[in-house]
């Protein structure tokens, strides 16, 4: 949605206007709500077209020098990023075959080609079990210690485990923002998400 006033700027510059592939030659990266996996495509074959750096079309259809080289490069960068999400194992296989939890951990892989300085994920937590949030929750955490990510989330207690900042909407106004400590602590949250308490006659 284009917005109608207000900026918005990464590192000093204004990301009004800008194309997708110019954000990720910026250091962002993004996943989205919906996995947006291609199902003809393998799980790596999904991660490599992540990377902003991938190889163009033209050198490698033609196999001129250094082609193989560029493409060997991306596959392991890609293999590593499954293996940091836990999902190697998997490189091979079509995202149709695979659980909703392990396509998360794939589009996730796909984001980190870009290797972003700031990731923004979508409801990462959606649809997953609550083993395979427990091991999200350990997974952003580690991935934090070299990139910012910011989230939009519904599952609190998740936000709670991996935020330093929060910032909450109800119906489309910020009503609070804070750290954990201070969004736990915050009655119009309370009133918002959990509901007034009522007192019995």
């Amino acid at each position: 949605m284009t917005p109608v006033t207000g900026t918005i700027t990464y590192k000093g510059q204004s990301l009004l206007g800008l194309p997708t592939w110019r954000l990720a030659h910026m250091g962002i990266a993004r996943t989205l709500q919906g996995l947006g996996l291609w199902p003809t495509l393998t799980v790596l074959e999904n991660v490599v077209a992540g990377s902003p750096s991938r190889t163009r079309l033209a050198p490698d259809l033609l196999a001129l020098p250094g082609a193989d080289r560029r493409i060997a490069a991306l596959r392991e960068e890609a293999l590593a990023n499954l293996g940091e999400l836990g999902v190697a194992d998997r490189a091979g296989a079509y995202p149709g075959a695979l659980p909703h939890g392990v396509q998360k951990r794939v589009i996730i892989a796909r984001a980190l080609m870009a290797r972003p300085s700031l990731l923004l994920l979508d409801e990462p937590a959606s649809g997953l079990s609550a083993t395979d949030v427990s091991e999200l929750i350990d997974l952003l955490r580690s991935m934090r210690t070299r990139m910012a990510i910011a989230l939009v989330e519904h599952h609190v207690d998740m936000v709670m485990a991996v935020s330093d900042t929060i910032t909450v909407l109800n119906l489309g106004q910020v009503i609070a923002s804070g750290s954990p400590a201070e969004i736990r602590a915050n009655s119009e949250v309370a009133n918002a998400y959990l509901g007034q308490t009522v007192a019995h006659a």
